[in-house]
């Protein structure tokens, strides 16, 4: 049926397919390992991805958090800032007043200096004559000056 130069060819094509089954195992291997990799890179980078994404949401909360006592600091200086300008009008009106008080003491006291000061004046002015009055009733006789 065949002869032998189809024989030959035959065994020549068998060889070859042989070759190319070789070949295509090889390929199919570097394949699958080139597969297995590339499935070790993305589980890879899914995890990178994932530890971002957590990072990420942890520095949104933690930006939050800073704002929020950013806002808090913010009230408790406008109550510190209110507090101390209705302390410091406080002692304002307090020092005007100790010297409206100061003034007002050294006034009464020039006052009172020169009121006793006049008196003396005007007491030795009013006196008549430079010897005592006397009065005399009955027996007893009285100085007046």
């Amino acid at each position: 049926m065949f002869g032998s130069n189809q024989r030959v060819e035959v065994s020549v094509l068998e060889s070859k397919f042989e070759i190319y089954e070789e070949l295509s195992k090889q390929m199919l291997e570097k394949l699958e390992r080139a597969v297995d990799k590339i499935s070790e890179g993305n589980s890879s980078i899914a995890q990178i991805l994932a530890k971002h994404e957590e990072r990420l949401m942890s520095a949104d909360r933690a930006d939050a958090l800073l704002v929020k006592m950013i806002e808090e600091l913010k009230v408790q200086s406008k109550e510190d800032e209110s507090y101390l300008s209705g302390r410091i009008e406080t002692l304002t009106k307090r020092i005007d007043d100790l010297a409206k008080f100061r003034w007002i003491s050294v006034g009464v006291a020039t006052a009172a200096v020169v009121v006793i000061g006049s008196a003396s004046f005007f007491g030795n002015m009013l006196t008549v004559g430079s010897s005592p009055a006397k009065v005399s009733t009955g027996e007893q006789q009285t100085t007046v000056r």
